[in-house]
């Protein structure tokens, strides 16, 4: 890894000689951004994700960062410049280094402006390394089938992840959470809160219920993608909804009152529960996207059979 600062520009190289042909390893590059994407170290980190196959003119990004692809060859090099305010570009590149053996390298240039050049320093340097050597590290293992051992995390790197791990998002009710609407013929309170689902991420309802972590609510119902838990009680009664379909996680809450101590009692815990249940959905979220298998483990099954064979 190399870090260079000329006339104002950052310049930041990560390389990896793999021992593999630069054929395979290219083939794995061009299926940057696509759902089987091998390399990029989803769902630990915002997916490459772009409004089209990849390409020149596809436009997009991960996560805060978007850029449009400006140059492609497929199998040997993807280039991707920066949308303003942000100014530079970051590419991958494949070079040969032998008929068993190539070099994986990516090139990021950025002009130091302002505000950037210190988010540079302080948060997006360190995460971007990180994410770089991950890619590289999914490279190996896709293209040789080893058990290349994964980059580690700083204390800071860990603490940055942290802060900076996406949102729930507050919605409506989903259609498809058929048990929370029909839980109740009146419902006094409900609220919905919404993460997206990335790839390698569970889409079993069963595996997201840690998300009411601490709390031993009974599952009531079952359906399809969605887990219904809840409980009874004199002043109220409330289900909670765990929701699960192709894109997204859902967190619903139905609530019924029935009496001026259930009134007062919620008139209470409304006041936290919002807070509490967005909460919980991000905490369960990201663990289970940190201990999802790689992007490489999961094309491994469809790519080292064959080196498996021959060995």
């Amino acid at each position: 890894m190399r870090r260079f600062r000329r006339f104002g520009t950052i310049r930041n190289v990560h390389q990896r000689t793999i021992e593999a042909p630069a054929q395979d390893v290219g083939a794995l590059l061009d299926r940057l951004s696509s759902p089987d994407d091998p390399l990029w170290p989803a769902p630990a980190w915002p997916p490459m994700r772009f409004d089209r196959p990849l390409g020149v003119g596809a436009d997009g990004g991960h996560g805060f960062v978007r850029y449009r692809v400006t140059s492609y060859e497929p199998g040997r090099r993807a280039r991707f410049d920066f949308h303003p305010p942000m100014s530079g570009h970051h590419e991958f590149v494949v070079e040969p280094l032998g008929p068993e053996r190539c070099r994986l390298r990516h090139t990021l240039e950025l002009k130091r402006r302002g505000p950037m050049a210190l988010g540079w320093a302080l948060a997006v340097r360190w995460m971007h390394d990180t994410v770089v050597e991950e890619i590289l590290d999914n490279a190996e293992r896709a293209a040789t089938g080893t058990a290349t051992p994964p980059v580690r995390w700083s204390p800071w790197v860990r603490l940055l992840h942290r802060f900076m791990w996406e949102r729930a998002a507050a919605g409506d009710l989903p259609t498809g959470a058929r048990l929370a609407r029909t839980s109740f013929e009146r419902t006094d309170y409900s609220d919905a809160w919404r993460m997206t689902v990335h790839p390698g991420m569970p889409r079993d309802p069963e595996s997201w219920r840690g998300v009411l972590r601490g709390a031993s609510f009974p599952v009531v119902g079952r359906e399809g993608g969605e887990v219904l838990l809840g409980e009874d009680a004199g002043h109220l009664d409330f289900r909670a909804s765990i929701l699960v379909d192709d894109c997204h996680v859902t967190l619903s809450t139905v609530v019924r009152i029935h009496n001026w101590r259930g009134r007062l009692y919620w008139a209470v815990v409304q006041r936290v529960h919002p807070f509490m249940a967005r909460s919980m959905l991000r905490r369960i979220h990201r663990r289970l996207a940190l201990t999802a298998p790689s992007a490489a483990e999961r094309a491994q099954p469809a790519l080292v059979p064959a080196a498996a064979e021959g060995s």
